[in-house]
Protein backbone atom coordinates (compact mmCIF):
# COMPACT_ATOMS: atom_id res chain seq x y z
CA UNK A 1 0.00 0.00 0.00
CA UNK A 2 1.44 3.37 -1.07
CA UNK A 3 0.23 6.21 1.14
CA UNK A 4 0.58 9.79 -0.10
CA UNK A 5 0.01 12.37 2.65
CA UNK A 6 -1.26 15.80 1.64
CA UNK A 7 -0.68 18.65 4.12
CA UNK A 8 -2.00 22.15 3.54
CA UNK A 9 -2.06 25.46 5.39
CA UNK A 10 -3.90 28.50 4.08
CA UNK A 11 -1.22 31.17 4.54
CA UNK A 12 2.56 31.37 4.61
CA UNK A 13 2.60 32.24 8.32
CA UNK A 14 0.99 28.88 9.11
CA UNK A 15 2.85 25.57 9.27
CA UNK A 16 1.65 23.18 6.57
CA UNK A 17 3.59 20.34 8.23
CA UNK A 18 1.78 20.80 11.55
CA UNK A 19 -0.31 17.66 11.03
CA UNK A 20 2.59 15.38 10.05
CA UNK A 21 2.86 13.79 13.50
CA UNK A 22 -0.89 13.08 13.65
CA UNK A 23 -0.79 11.44 10.21
CA UNK A 24 2.24 9.35 11.17
CA UNK A 25 0.56 8.19 14.40
CA UNK A 26 -2.58 7.27 12.47
CA UNK A 27 -0.75 5.19 9.87
CA UNK A 28 1.30 3.47 12.60
CA UNK A 29 -1.92 2.43 14.35
CA UNK A 30 -2.93 0.73 11.10
CA UNK A 31 0.47 -0.96 10.66
CA UNK A 32 1.21 1.25 7.67
CA UNK A 33 3.68 4.02 6.83
CA UNK A 34 3.47 7.26 4.86
CA UNK A 35 5.52 6.82 1.69
CA UNK A 36 5.42 10.38 0.36
CA UNK A 37 4.52 13.85 1.67
CA UNK A 38 3.08 16.80 -0.26
CA UNK A 39 2.95 20.01 1.78
CA UNK A 40 2.02 23.51 0.67
CA UNK A 41 0.64 26.85 1.77
CA UNK A 42 -2.39 27.53 -0.41
CA UNK A 43 -6.09 28.20 -0.06
CA UNK A 44 -8.34 25.15 -0.02
CA UNK A 45 -10.82 27.24 -2.01
CA UNK A 46 -8.43 27.25 -4.98
CA UNK A 47 -8.21 24.32 -7.41
CA UNK A 48 -4.77 25.55 -8.53
CA UNK A 49 -2.46 23.99 -5.94
CA UNK A 50 0.99 22.88 -7.06
CA UNK A 51 1.60 20.10 -4.53
CA UNK A 52 -1.89 18.65 -4.92
CA UNK A 53 -1.32 18.66 -8.71
CA UNK A 54 2.01 16.89 -8.18
CA UNK A 55 0.37 14.29 -5.95
CA UNK A 56 -2.27 13.56 -8.57
CA UNK A 57 0.41 13.28 -11.26
CA UNK A 58 2.50 10.88 -9.16
CA UNK A 59 -0.41 8.72 -8.00
CA UNK A 60 -1.17 5.18 -9.15
CA UNK A 61 -4.36 3.10 -8.84
CA UNK A 62 -4.83 1.80 -5.32
CA UNK A 63 -2.74 4.52 -3.64
CA UNK A 64 -4.13 6.24 -0.55
CA UNK A 65 -4.50 10.04 -0.42
CA UNK A 66 -4.20 10.74 3.31
CA UNK A 67 -5.28 14.05 4.90
CA UNK A 68 -5.86 15.26 8.43
CA UNK A 69 -9.35 16.48 7.55
CA UNK A 70 -11.43 16.95 4.41
CA UNK A 71 -11.09 20.73 4.60
CA UNK A 72 -7.32 20.30 4.08
CA UNK A 73 -8.18 18.70 0.73
CA UNK A 74 -11.05 20.96 -0.30
CA UNK A 75 -12.99 24.09 0.49
CA UNK A 76 -13.93 24.23 -3.18
CA UNK A 77 -17.24 25.30 -4.74
CA UNK A 78 -19.41 22.42 -5.90
CA UNK A 79 -18.30 22.31 -9.55
CA UNK A 80 -14.59 22.56 -8.70
CA UNK A 81 -15.00 19.83 -6.07
CA UNK A 82 -16.70 17.57 -8.62
CA UNK A 83 -13.79 18.05 -11.02
CA UNK A 84 -11.28 17.24 -8.30
CA UNK A 85 -13.28 14.19 -7.25
CA UNK A 86 -13.35 12.99 -10.85
CA UNK A 87 -9.55 13.35 -11.05
CA UNK A 88 -9.11 11.44 -7.80
CA UNK A 89 -11.47 8.69 -8.99
CA UNK A 90 -9.82 8.51 -12.42
CA UNK A 91 -6.46 7.97 -10.72
CA UNK A 92 -7.91 5.16 -8.62
CA UNK A 93 -6.98 6.94 -5.40
CA UNK A 94 -8.65 6.12 -2.10
CA UNK A 95 -9.15 9.16 0.13
CA UNK A 96 -8.58 8.65 3.85
CA UNK A 97 -9.16 11.47 6.34
CA UNK A 98 -8.58 11.31 10.08
CA UNK A 99 -11.92 13.07 10.68
CA UNK A 100 -13.86 10.69 8.41
CA UNK A 101 -14.07 7.26 10.13
CA UNK A 102 -15.87 5.64 7.18
CA UNK A 103 -12.70 6.17 5.14
CA UNK A 104 -10.42 4.31 7.56
CA UNK A 105 -11.31 0.91 6.13
CA UNK A 106 -9.17 1.80 3.11
CA UNK A 107 -6.11 1.47 5.35
CA UNK A 108 -6.60 -2.28 5.46
CA UNK A 109 -5.58 -4.61 2.69
CA UNK A 110 -8.77 -6.49 1.76
CA UNK A 111 -9.56 -9.29 -0.65
CA UNK A 112 -12.42 -11.55 -1.60
CA UNK A 113 -15.62 -9.78 -0.53
CA UNK A 114 -16.23 -7.50 -3.51
CA UNK A 115 -19.80 -6.63 -2.43
CA UNK A 116 -18.70 -5.35 0.99
CA UNK A 117 -15.84 -3.38 -0.57
CA UNK A 118 -18.21 -1.73 -3.05
CA UNK A 119 -20.70 -0.88 -0.31
CA UNK A 120 -17.96 0.71 1.80
CA UNK A 121 -16.74 2.69 -1.21
CA UNK A 122 -20.28 3.98 -1.88
CA UNK A 123 -20.82 5.00 1.76
CA UNK A 124 -17.44 6.70 1.91
CA UNK A 125 -18.05 8.58 -1.35
CA UNK A 126 -21.31 9.95 0.03
CA UNK A 127 -19.68 10.98 3.31
CA UNK A 128 -16.75 12.55 1.45
CA UNK A 129 -19.12 14.74 -0.57
CA UNK A 130 -21.00 15.74 2.59
CA UNK A 131 -17.80 16.71 4.42
CA UNK A 132 -16.57 18.69 1.40
CA UNK A 133 -19.88 20.57 1.29
CA UNK A 134 -19.61 21.36 5.01
CA UNK A 135 -16.01 22.57 4.56
CA UNK A 136 -17.12 24.90 1.76
CA UNK A 137 -20.04 26.22 3.81
CA UNK A 138 -17.70 26.94 6.72
CA UNK A 139 -15.35 28.81 4.37
CA UNK A 140 -18.20 30.93 2.98
CA UNK A 141 -19.52 31.76 6.46
CA UNK A 142 -16.06 32.84 7.63
CA UNK A 143 -15.65 35.09 4.60
CA UNK A 144 -19.10 36.57 5.19
CA UNK A 145 -18.36 37.30 8.87
CA UNK A 146 -15.02 38.85 7.90
CA UNK A 147 -16.70 41.09 5.31
CA UNK A 148 -19.34 42.12 7.84
CA UNK A 149 -16.65 42.97 10.40
CA UNK A 150 -14.72 45.09 7.90
CA UNK A 151 -17.89 46.87 6.80
CA UNK A 152 -18.77 47.68 10.40
CA UNK A 153 -15.23 48.87 11.16
CA UNK A 154 -15.26 51.11 8.10
CA UNK A 155 -18.61 52.61 9.09
CA UNK A 156 -17.19 53.39 12.53
CA UNK A 157 -13.97 54.79 11.07
CA UNK A 158 -11.84 52.08 12.67
CA UNK A 159 -10.72 50.17 9.57
CA UNK A 160 -7.34 51.04 8.12
CA UNK A 161 -6.56 47.87 6.17
CA UNK A 162 -3.27 46.01 6.33
CA UNK A 163 -0.15 48.17 6.46
CA UNK A 164 2.01 47.94 3.33
CA UNK A 165 5.50 46.54 3.74
CA UNK A 166 7.55 48.64 1.24
CA UNK A 167 10.35 46.05 0.93
CA UNK A 168 7.89 43.21 0.33
CA UNK A 169 5.91 45.36 -2.10
CA UNK A 170 9.08 46.03 -4.09
CA UNK A 171 10.08 42.35 -4.08
CA UNK A 172 6.65 41.25 -5.29
CA UNK A 173 6.63 43.92 -8.00
CA UNK A 174 10.03 42.78 -9.29
CA UNK A 175 8.95 39.15 -9.43
CA UNK A 176 5.74 40.04 -11.24
CA UNK A 177 7.72 42.05 -13.78
CA UNK A 178 9.79 39.01 -14.77
CA UNK A 179 6.60 37.15 -15.63
CA UNK A 180 6.19 34.72 -12.71
CA UNK A 181 2.70 33.51 -11.86
CA UNK A 182 0.92 34.85 -8.77
CA UNK A 183 1.50 31.57 -6.91
CA UNK A 184 5.19 31.42 -7.84
CA UNK A 185 5.65 35.03 -6.75
CA UNK A 186 4.00 34.24 -3.41
CA UNK A 187 6.34 31.28 -2.92
CA UNK A 188 9.49 33.25 -3.75
CA UNK A 189 8.46 36.33 -1.74
CA UNK A 190 7.14 34.18 1.13
CA UNK A 191 3.80 35.93 1.29
CA UNK A 192 0.18 35.08 0.58
CA UNK A 193 -1.31 35.05 -2.92
CA UNK A 194 -3.76 37.73 -1.74
CA UNK A 195 -0.80 40.03 -1.02
CA UNK A 196 0.54 39.42 -4.52
CA UNK A 197 -2.87 40.11 -6.03
CA UNK A 198 -3.11 43.36 -4.04
CA UNK A 199 0.32 44.55 -5.24
CA UNK A 200 -0.57 43.54 -8.79
CA UNK A 201 -3.83 45.50 -8.63
CA UNK A 202 -2.04 48.59 -7.29
CA UNK A 203 0.49 48.38 -10.14
CA UNK A 204 -2.28 48.02 -12.75
CA UNK A 205 -4.03 51.10 -11.34
CA UNK A 206 -0.78 53.03 -11.50
CA UNK A 207 -0.88 53.98 -7.85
Amino acid sequence: MFIRAYLRASTTDQDANRARQALNSFTKQHQQKVASYYAENASGASPDRDELRRLLTDAHPGDVLLVESIDRLSRLPTNDWKRLRNEIDAKGLRVVALDLPTSHAAMQETSGDDFTARMLDAINAMMLDMMAAIARKDYEQRRERQAQGIKKAKAEGRYRGRPIDPALHQRVSELLQVGLSVRKVAQHAQCSTSTVQRVKKIAEMGI
